[in-house]
Parts: C-alpha cells; structure tokens; sequence
C-alpha cells in the first residue's frame, strides 16, 4: 500500500487511492470512488460511490462530495464545502412513499484544474466550476463559473478575476481587456466575458 489511511477512516475495498494520498480520521470513501495521486481527504470527509478525483487535491475537514461530483488535478474543497447530487431534492415521492436509490437522478458538479472552493460554501448540481476558479466562502453557487473567476455571495456572482496564484487580478492601465497578476506578472486577455490566458 503507497498511500495512507487513518485507522478510523472507512475505505471501501473498490475504492482506488493514488499513490502518496492521505486519508484521515473518520473520513469515508465509498465504492468505487477514484482519488489520484498525492491527494489529502480531511478529518469527517465524505466522497460518494464512483467520485473521480485528479492528482493532489485538498479535501478539507468534513467537505461533503457526493456523487456523481467530478474534480480535476489540484482542486482544492475547503472545510465543510457541500458539492449536491440532486436538483429536486425530496425524500418521499407524491404518494409519501420513501424514495429510494433508484428513484431520482443524481446530478452532479464538475470542478476543473486548479479551482478553489471556500470554507461552507455549497455548489448546487448540475453546475460547473471552470479552471483556477475561486468560490468564496460561504458562497451559494447555483450557475455555472467561468474559468479564473472570482465569485461570492448567495447565489454566487462574479466580482473579479483570479489568476493562478489565487490572488486577484488588476486591469492594466490604458489596455482595457488586459488582466495582471500583482504576484507573477502574468497577462490574461477578457473577451465576451471570458478570460484566457496570454
């Protein structure tokens, strides 16, 4: 085994770890789940039957992935983060009767490379989170996120741009369009509302 798991964790034998993840105390992997290489799965977190995730993502404490929720490479989930699976959430049918596994359709949220989740935010699926996104915390995402943006509040709205680094980016003077990272110095171009990298 090349990888570690707290003896208070629960690890479904179909689940596959990567190589160099750690699994911490009370954390429950489910069957089938997929985690990648050098990822961190936190104190009391949940990732459901058949969950993908890429090469070192962060779980925080008590983050809740539920199927069928997809995560690129170096995503990170921060501390009590919910990603939903049902769009009509009930727990009977009209008749009163306890729904069961089969009887509803999960939905999931798909987070690509590089985003960021904030602390007790929640992503309402069917929803995704673009490359090197930032969701604030405490945020309510209910609509799609663009690639590197910045976006708070309940529901979610975007009110900046991030970069790589995760630090906000600034518009250059006299070029309109043209986004910098105070950090690195990297460019990005906005056209129609989407950000790209220069």
């Amino acid at each position: 085994m090349n990888y570690r798991v707290q003896p208070t964790a629960q690890v479904d034998e179909t689940a596959e770890i990567g190589a160099g993840s750690s699994v911490w105390e009370l954390a429950q992997i489910r069957e089938g789940a997929r985690l990648g290489e050098g990822c961190v799965i936190g104190r009391g977190a949940y990732v459901g039957t058949g969950v993908r995730m890429g090469d070192n993502c962060k779980l925080q404490n008590y983050a809740l992935v539920y199927e069928p929720a997809e995560l690129g490479d170096g995503v990170f989930i921060g501390p009590a983060v919910v990603l939903t699976n049902d769009h009509n959430p009930r727990s009977v049918d009209p008749e009163g009767k306890q729904k069961r596994g089969g009887d509803w359709e999960a939905v999931g949220v798909k987070i690509a490379d590089g985003a960021s989740i904030g602390a007790r935010s929640v992503c309402v699926a069917p929803v995704t989170i673009g490359r090197w996104a930032m969701v604030a915390a405490g945020a309510v995402v209910t609509k799609d996120v663009p690639d590197f943006a910045l976006v708070v509040g309940v529901p979610a709205r975007r009110i900046g741009w991030v970069g790589r680094t995760g630090v906000r980016l600034t518009e250059r003077a006299g070029e309109p369009g043209v986004w910098e990272c105070p950090q690195t110095g990297s460019l990005y171009e906005e056209k129609d509302g989407v950000l790209t990298e220069r």
